[in-house]
């Protein structure tokens, strides 16, 4: 017997015979299709990907999205560029979009701030440019894929905590840039949630231009207006400041209940101090360096989904994906305001 078994043991050595899997394993890499995993495509140093947006120097842009960009294309070693106005200003943003498309960069990452930019970001995809737009979705375009937070959620978040502030009954009103996409989802969602407290009474959404004067100016009058006022939620970054302004002015900090979006230093500092009551804030810099990474793979086909995807009309990264947000408010304000470790 012993005799037999190591004959039987030294048949399989030399044959190089294997095993048969085990049952519930996984077969190897040879039998799953490895040819669509591309890893070996070298990365060029002069590999340029393009982020374009406007109000280039906002400090919610630069500190987030344009710092996670930079920190990724150092990572892989290429070049990034940020491009676009200094103001607000969506015609300059397409006509950024446009002046990029004849250089044929690797990706463009694209701030979606109005419809209106849908027809740049359909030439650049019919350019053959690897497209995504991020921060607010661009219904319109033919853009490859979508990247942000869910604003309609983001909105519904504000109501149900607003409704829970003011015990469900009195006035409230919310301010942003009217028309834009998600800022328009933001307000449905806050006013859905509300909807189902018939004691609250909606006076209506305002457009503050994301301003802080503005949405100041905006919070006086209806502060003035409404000597009763029970809260006001906000939809840009500076909504939240320029209500806390005209509150603490009025003489009404804890009085009048304020909900916004995003959590700058500014805004944590006056959730600190009991002036705003909520935020709901963005996972910026996780949208913009997986944004960023999709047109990485897109551009080197890092996963192929069949013999070739641009001739089958595959697109091979995610059409929308959704980062979440987080909830801020005086139990855990403290954590935002440390630096990560």
């Amino acid at each position: 017997m012993k005799r037999l078994l190591a004959i039987a043991l030294l048949l399989s050595t030399l044959t190089g015979c294997e095993p048969p899997p085990r049952a519930g394993s996984v077969a190897s890499s040879d039998t799953l299709g490895a040819e669509k995993f591309n890893t070996a495509d070298e990365v060029s140093p002069n590999e340029e990907y393009v982020m374009v947006t406007t109000a280039i120097n906002l400090p919610l842009f630069v500190n987030h999205d344009q710092a996670a960009f930079l920190e990724w294309g150092k990572k892989m070693g290429v070049r990034t560029t940020i491009l676009g106005p200094s103001e607000w200003d969506v015609p300059a943003q397409i006509a950024t979009i446009e002046q990029v498309i004849p250089s044929r960069p690797a990706g463009l990452l694209i701030n979606g701030t109005d419809p209106g930019i849908a027809q740049a970001i359909n030439k650049a995809v019919e350019a053959g440019i690897p497209t995504v737009v991020y921060d607010s979705e661009i219904s319109n375009s033919k853009r490859h894929s979508f990247i942000g937070s869910n604003w309609y959620e983001m909105g519904r978040l504000q109501g149900e905590r607003m409704a829970q502030l003011i015990g469900g009954k009195g006035k409230v009103a919310v301010m942003g840039i009217l028309g834009m996409e998600n800022m328009e989802a933001g307000f449905k969602g806050f006013q859905d949630a509300i909807a189902k407290y018939p004691n609250i009474e909606f006076l209506g959404k305002y457009d503050d231009k994301a301003n802080v004067e503005t949405a100041a100016k905006i919070a006086a009058d209806i502060i003035a207006a409404n000597p009763d006022l029970a809260g006001m939620g906000g939809f840009d970054s500076n909504s939240g400041p320029g209500m806390a302004l005209a509150v603490k002015e009025a003489g009404k900090v804890g009085k009048i209940k304020l909900t916004t979006v995003d959590a700058e230093p500014e805004h944590l500092q006056l959730v600190k101090e009991g002036v705003i009551d909520y935020l709901v804030g963005q996972k910026r810099e996780l949208f913009t360096y997986l944004g960023a990474q999709m047109l990485f793979d897109m551009r080197h086909k890092t996963v192929q989904l069949s013999a070739n995807d641009s001739r089958a009309g595959v697109v091979p990264i995610p059409s929308t994906v959704t980062t979440g947000s987080v909830e801020i408010d005086k139990n855990n304000v403290d954590i935002f305001l440390l630096s990560p470790q």
